[in-house]
């Protein structure tokens, strides 16, 4: 199932980093949530870790996401290149390949992250 990465994004067991959900559920009653599968994780198996090193300006780490810093990157002069091709630490992550969206995708996104 889907579980955090150290990106904090959930990591889906096929598509890696690259998938969405957009919607919304309201329940009147409580529900109970299955227990999560004890399983191997992806990112728990990944030892490189590539999605905390490829960052230009290190937003991510282990303490979380440096929000602002990303965000100062992404609209400044250097930030071009993360402007067009997508957040490298995302596209660094080895799992999902075959489903990363296309840079046109990811351009259009870190425009609207960057209120461009």
């Amino acid at each position: 199932g889907l579980r955090p990465s150290p990106l904090g994004i959930l990591m889906h067991p096929q598509y890696g980093l690259w998938h969405a959900y957009r919607g919304a559920l309201l329940f009147e009653d409580e529900i109970a949530l299955p227990e999560p599968r004890d399983v191997i994780h992806f990112c728990d198996a990944c030892l490189d870790k590539p999605c905390l090193k490829s960052c230009p300006v290190d937003a991510y780490s282990a303490d979380g996401f440096a929000h602002e810093t990303c965000l100062a990157h992404v609209r400044g002069q250097n930030g071009a290149p993360c402007r067009t091709g997508g957040c490298f630490d995302r596209n660094a992550c080895p799992y999902g390949t075959a489903y990363r969206y296309p840079p046109q995708v990811q351009a259009f996104h870190m425009a609207a992250f960057a209120g461009l």
